[in-house]
Formats: C-alpha cells, sequence, structure tokens
C-alpha cells in the first residue's frame, strides 16, 4: 500500500472511493441531442482508465424544460436520458471509478429562445449579465414544479446506475434563491430571511431524499462566500454549510468561493493563467472545519503537489483536478507507476472552457486527444517498422510531430533556425501572465530527450540539408511571419510595425499607438498591454462588432483588468484603409464596412495584428522532390486513418501555421492525426 496521501482510499457513506482525485462536474458540450451519447462517454471513460476515483459528470445536467441548455447540457429532464447515464455509468464503473452526476435549474443563467421557447425563471428581476435574459420572477406553482423536478431526475440518474448526484447551488436557481443578492421575492421563499431563502434548496434536498431513499449518496456543491458587498459572506457561508449538514440528508459539500455571474466574476472562481494557484483551497479546508462534513473542491490544483497538500493538511477529502485531467487523462497511472514527470501539464490556457462558448466544444490547447477519444490516441503505440523522420520547426507543431514519432519508435531529427524551441508560444511567453504557456514547450522537450531525438538549433534548413539524411518522411513546421497587408488593398504597409515587434521588444511604443487588430487573437491584446504599461496612448481598433473575439471572456478578463485603468480606446467597426507618413507622424485613413464614411486621424505608431503568411519556401522546394507531392489524404485524416505510402521517394506534410494562420491546438492537431499511425 503506497503512502501516498493521494492514493489512499475514501469511505464516502458506504461508497468506497479508491483515491483522493475526482473530476467534478463540468460539461464539455459532447452531448447530441441532450444525451451522453458515444463521444460523452468515451471522453468520461479515458479519465476513468487513468485511475480518478470519482467522475462528477455533466455540468449541469438539467431538471427542467424551462432551464434549456446554455450549451449543449445533458437533458435530464428527459426519459430517454436514463439508459445513456446507464451506459456512462457502466463504462466507469468498469474502471473502478465511481460516477456521479450534477443535476441544476439554470434559473435566469440561461436564455429562452432556445429549446422550447419557455421563459427563464428566478428569484431575481435582473437578468444575469453573462446570459442577458430576462426571467420571470417564480411564482408558487413554479416552485412546486421545480422541487418535483429535481426529484424526477434524480430517480432517473439512480435507474441509470450512477452512484449519486450534486445538486448545482452557485449561480443557477439554487443559489439566485438563497443569495440576499438575486432573491427578490416576498413569501415563504423570499428575501425575509436566511431561513426563506434557504427552504428552496432544503425542500428540493428533502423531495430528492424522500425519492432516493438514503442509500443514494446526494451532495451539494455552493458558494461558501460570494465575495460580493450584500452577498453570502464567509461566516453567513459557514452557518449555511451548517444548516445543510444538520438536516442529515447531505453526503457532501462542494465548495466554492466567489459568484459567476459576469465573465470576471467567473474567472475568479475559475482562475485562468497568471492567476494565483489554488486560491480557495484554505477557504474550502475552513469549510471542511467547521462543519465536519465531507469536503469537496476545485479552483486551479493542477499540479500533484498542491493536490497532494490539500489531502496531507485536511483541507480536503477530495481534490478535483478537471483541466489538469484534460490536459493528461492519465494522472493517476503516472502517479502510481512513478512517471510523475511524464504528466502533461495543465497550463491554465483555458482554451477549454473558453471554447464551449466560442465553438461548442471542449478542447484542450495542447493535448489534441482530449474530446476526441475515438479517433485520436492518448497513449502513443509503437511502429512495426522504424523510419527516418525529418522535421522542420520546433514551434509546438513541429514538437508534437517529433515527440509523437518518437514514441512509434522511428529516427527523428529536428531542424530550428532559432536558438530555442517554442515558436510563437515563446514569444505568447513575453507576457508574465501567460508564462505558464512555455510548458506546452517543455514538456515535449522533455519527452522527446528522454527518446533520442536529434536537434539542430540555429540552423535554417535547406533542400540539401533535409534530403542528406535520407528522409523517409519530412514534416514542414516552420509556422509563419506576420501578415502586415491590409484586407484586399494592395495597400504599402512600409510604415506599420507587427504585433510580434511589439511583444518582443524589438521595437519600443511610441506616444500615440493604434492596435489595428483584424485577427482579434491574443496577440492584439498583449500588444496593447505592452503600449499602455509604457505609458503610450493606446487605440484598439477592429472592423468587426467586437474586439478580440477569439480571446474570449475568462481569458479577456486579465487583460481588461491590466488595461482599464490606462489610457486605452477600443474602436469597433472601423477598417484601417490606408498609412501616409506625415512628417514625424503617421496619417491612417480609416473606413468603415458599413458605409461609405471615411476620416483621417494621427498616430506616431501603428500596429497591424492580421494573422501570418505561411513561411513555405522549403515545404514547395521540396514537394517535387517527394513521393506524395504534398498531397494529404483528407477523409483518411479526418477518419483517423495512415496517409497511404508512395510506391517511391519521402513522404511531406506541413502542418500548423505553414499552412495558414491558425492557433496552438490546431498545430498540433495536425501533428498528431498525421504521426499518430506513421
Amino acid at each position: 500500500m503506497s503512502n501516498d496521501p493521494l492514493l489512499q482510499p475514501y469511505q464516502l457513506k458506504h461508497l468506497t472511493l479508491k483515491n483522493r482525485i475526482m473530476t467534478t462536474a463540468h460539461e464539455p458540450a459532447y452531448p447530441e441531442d441532450g444525451m451522453p451519447k458515444d463521444r460523452y462517454i468515451a471522453y468520461h471513460a479515458e479519465r476513468a482508465k487513468g485511475g480518478i476515483a470519482m467522475a462528477m459528470t455533466a455540468g449541469s445536467a438539467s431538471v427542467s424544460k424551462d432551464s434549456p441548455p446554455a450549451f449543449n447540457n445533458v437533458l435530464a429532464y428527459d426519459d430517454k436520458v436514463v439508459p445513456w447515464i446507464r451506459r456512462l455509468t457502466d463504462a466507469l464503473h468498469e474502471h473502478g471509478c465511481a460516477a456521479m452526476i450534477q443535476l441544476t435549474h439554470l434559473g435566469r443563467r440561461t436564455t429562452w429562445n432556445t429549446g422550447d421557447w419557455l421563459p427563464s425563471i428566478s428569484s431575481s428581476k435582473h437578468r444575469e449579465p453573462a446570459h442577458k435574459a430576462f426571467p420571470k420572477l417564480a411564482e408558487d406553482w413554479d416552485i412546486a414544479r421545480v422541487i418535483a423536478d429535481f426529484a424526477d431526475a434524480a430517480e432517473r440518474m439512480k435507474e441509470g446506475g450512477m452512484d449519486g448526484i450534486e445538486l448545482e447551488v452557485y449561480g443557477h436557481l439554487l443559489d439566485q434563491f438563497w443569495s440576499p443578492l438575486t432573491n427578490d421575492l416576498d413569501g415563504p421563499y423570499g428575501n425575509a430571511s436566511l431561513e426563506t431563502r434557504m427552504k428552496l434548496p432544503l425542500d428540493v434536498l428533502a423531495a430528492i431524499r424522500k425519492r432516493v431513499g438514503d442509500h443514494f449518496i446526494v451532495g451539494i456543491r455552493f458558494t461558501a462566500d460570494e465575495t460580493e458587498p450584500g452577498g453570502i459572506t464567509p461566516d453567513l457561508g459557514l452557518q449555511m454549510a451548517q444548516i445543510v449538514a444538520n438536516t442529515g440528508q447531505c453526503d457532501f459539500l462542494n465548495v466554492i468561493r466567489g459568484r459567476v455571474h459576469t465573465d470576471p466574476a467567473l474567472t475568479n472562481v475559475i482562475p485562468v493563467q497568471g492567476m494565483k494557484s489554488a486560491p480557495h483551497l484554505d477557504f474550502a479546508g475552513s469549510v471542511r472545519a467547521a462543519t465536519g462534513m465531507p469536503t469537496f473542491h476545485a479552483a486551479r490544483i493542477s499540479d500533484v503537489a498542491t493536490a497532494r497538500h490539500a489531502v496531507e493538511a485536511g483541507l480536503l477529502d477530495m481534490v478535483g483536478m478537471t483541466r489538469a485531467h484534460m490536459a493528461d487523462p492519465h494522472i493517476i497511472a503516472k502517479i502510481t507507476e512513478g512517471r510523475e514527470h511524464d504528466i502533461r501539464p495543465c497550463v491554465g490556457a483555458t482554451y477549454c472552457l473558453d471554447r464551449i462558448y466560442q465553438a461548442g466544444e471542449a478542447l484542450c490547447i495542447h493535448n489534441a486527444a482530449t474530446g476526441r477519444e475515438r479517433e485520436m490516441p492518448h497513449v502513443i503505440t509503437p511502429a512495426a517498422e522504424r523510419r527516418k523522420v525529418v522535421i522542420v520547426g520546433a514551434g509546438p507543431g513541429g514538437l508534437e510531430a517529433a515527440r509523437v514519432a518518437a514514441e512509434r519508435g522511428h529516427d527523428v531529427t529536428v531542424f530550428e533556425a532559432q536558438p530555442d524551441p517554442g515558436g510563437q508560444v515563446r514569444l505568447t511567453a513575453q507576457n508574465h501572465r501567460r508564462r505558464e504557456m512555455i510548458g506546452i514547450i517543455d514538456w515535449r522537450m522533455a519527452q522527446c530527450a528522454a527518446r533520442d531525438v536529434a536537434f539542430h538549433f540555429n540552423t535554417w534548413a535547406e533542400t540539401d540539408d533535409v534530403t542528406a539524411l535520407g528522409p523517409d518522411v519530412v514534416v514542414i513546421a516552420t509556422g509563419g511571419l506576420p501578415n502586415l497587408e491590409l484586407f484586399e488593398s494592395g495597400t504599402d504597409t512600409q510604415h506599420v510595425i507587427s504585433s510580434w515587434d511589439l511583444i518582443s521588444g524589438v521595437v519600443t511604443p511610441a506616444e500615440r499607438v493604434l492596435i489595428y487588430d483584424e485577427t482579434g487573437d491574443h496577440a492584439g491584446m498583449q500588444a496593447a498591454e505592452v503600449a499602455a504599461h509604457a505609458g503610450a496612448q493606446v487605440e484598439i481598433m477592429t472592423p468587426d462588432r467586437t474586439f478580440a473575439p477569439d480571446v474570449m471572456g475568462m481569458n479577456l478578463t486579465p487583460y481588461m483588468r491590466s488595461l482599464q485603468d490606462k489610457d486605452v480606446t477600443f474602436t469597433v467597426t472601423r477598417r484601417l484603409m490606408a498609412v501616409a507618413r506625415n512628417g514625424n507622424s503617421l496619417t491612417a485613413t480609416i473606413g468603415t464596412d458599413y458605409s461609405d464614411h471615411r476620416y483621417e486621424k494621427e498616430y506616431d505608431q501603428i500596429v497591424v495584428n492580421y494573422g501570418t503568411m505561411p513561411l513555405d519556401d522549403l515545404y514547395f522546394a521540396l514537394k517535387p522532390l517527394s513521393g506524395n507531392r504534398g498531397v494529404v489524404d483528407y477523409e483518411a485524416l479526418i477518419a483517423g486513418r495512415p496517409q497511404q505510402r508512395p510506391e517511391s521517394g519521402f513522404q511531406l506534410f506541413r502542418i500548423g501555421d505553414a499552412v495558414s494562420s491558425r492557433n496552438t491546438h490546431a498545430a498540433i492537431y495536425d501533428a498528431l492525426r498525421l504521426m499518430k499511425d506513421l
């Protein structure tokens, strides 16, 4: 038996959990038609196979039809969910992993113009800023219906074989009732007292317990401190936790600190990179100490050492490492096998959560197999034949190609023009808040070093350098260079600089700076931050309706906190048409896509952020020499099948920004699906 605190079993009521690590409720948005079907099951089963003790699925499963999914949630109100829950439960139990699910009514944290077009309901008359639906104040018959809906949904989960459920009591309907900030009701469920505010959650708890019996596990995930004036204070939160504990109907507490009604508030609850690690851990420990209840918690506990401390210090009984398991689903297996150094780190990019709102599915920024478990491997298997692989470029895509090829057992050589690996990720990491991104590179370099990949840095590879090695496969991962051409104008842009110039420090910010951002990614915001912190007067301009759409809500929060007390303005729906030198300043001609309106404005420096153009000369030089002429069989690629070998000559591929301007995840995904069967 291991002495590692994380590997000790934990007895939760009648249920023995094999270790102290769990994934907390989260919705990767993989359901189909509101059902947790094959993709959803495969995602959770991979983490069960990797060793977690308990999966708290869904985030959250909806119990009522007037709680339509905010983003493809599981529909716990539909009887058709039961057989799918059974399949999900069986897949988790097969690996000794306990199966639970979080249930909720979203209240005002949703909208009305989807699903069955029913009005959202709440105890609050105010719309939630994040979801923007004005709710109906709940009536007595709404409350009675919702209580019954929770009990019905819990019964469905029990019928599906689940070990238990968790009630979502933060930011959603139940919390809206028991927070003094969001209860505008009179009467028995109104804001008259703590007792009346807590009545609905306690009535729901009692109704569920009556329906499912004492053997079924029921807990709550709740905010014990809203961190906002007029809201639940730590003292009040502890009092509320004790009231719940005293009912004898709740089996565990899962502690949250903060609110989720705005993007900034959500980012405090679920911190992103550059923010403090495990910021609410000690607070969660205080709830455990005060109540004596089994206590769970997750908030940026992304490394094993912090998780181990949480258990060893008696702060938590079960540690949630949810985003960490999106990056590496096999953390527990690697701890058990003494391979902690092999754990792929969560770099806190929170691409996973932000992408749900942007594109409708969670993906990890540097594990392209997450969410694609049916097609992409988390564990690379050795190839039957050893081949010679040459990779040009040591950015994230090139290093992923090298890692996967080396794990397949191939002889791998990498050329890199720069003195260090990393490509654009190294540039990104110049920002002190985003320096964790370098973990994407460091982990792959360590994996490559362990497998004897040969690196040639400070080497601008030419055709002869590549062909001299007699390769079987050549991968061009040379990335791109900043694109400074204005959209469809052919305009001379000799007077502008790139966002990279400011981020890297090659160019010093001037006094009046225009950041013209037609990409909407991190580079534009990082450049703006560099200029603003240097004391510049900064204007961030975009031709789009919103600025920085690819940064998304949670990652935008740190930029706004950094910029809003500086001399920074945001201008939308304006297009940079031309730039001319005017003495020591620059005259920008500015227009709009919405009309013929034009005007001129003076700046000292104009920064263009418009993606990259592929650095592809070597690819086109090698193309006629290759056996496949650079052709990629898209049908095979999409289906996860290997590319057919040519009868003679080497296979040639290009990936990442060497193809077109995309992002880190795209480059890594390109590499994985091309190399996994090589």
